[in-house]
């Protein structure tokens, strides 16, 4: 899903999100969240907990993933249905998913707090800061 090159070779992601934000967070931060939620002892009990390191638009990842990677990254912003019909094992859950972030981002969004991802897990990372980390485990 990172960027990859286009007919005319420039590289872009493509995603059915259109200009709404997406909640993201490196795998490695849920378990910390998850040891903050426990750390939290009972005031948390019976609570939906929902955590996110950014809340990211089609842009905006373009623009970090240029940054981190000294190259121009464009934004492809295609509708749900095409994006489903890429073929790829996962395009129709995926496109779903995208979808209801799409329809429902501001909702999406509220339910996965950064004030209080970052109370959880203090050292939560970016975007910036895992691609950094990790660029070179992705093939461009």
């Amino acid at each position: 899903m990172g960027p990859q090159k286009g007919p005319d070779g420039k590289l872009a992601i493509t995603l059915p999100m259109g200009d709404a934000k997406l909640p993201s967070i490196a795998v490695g931060d849920i378990g910390k969240c998850a040891l903050g939620v426990f750390k939290q002892g009972e005031s948390l009990i019976g609570k939906t907990v929902g955590v996110a390191g950014e809340h990211l638009s089609g842009d905006e990842m373009a623009a970090i993933f240029a940054k981190v990677f000294g190259r121009d990254v464009g934004y492809n912003a295609v509708e749900p249905d095409v994006y489903r019909g890429f073929g790829f094992p996962g395009a129709d859950d995926l496109g779903n998913m995208f979808q209801f972030n799409r329809d429902f981002s501001e909702a999406f969004c509220a339910a996965r707090n950064l004030e209080t991802s970052r109370k959880l897990n203090p050292d939560l990372l970016t975007l910036e800061a895992w691609l950094k980390a990790n660029q070179d485990r992705i093939p461009l």
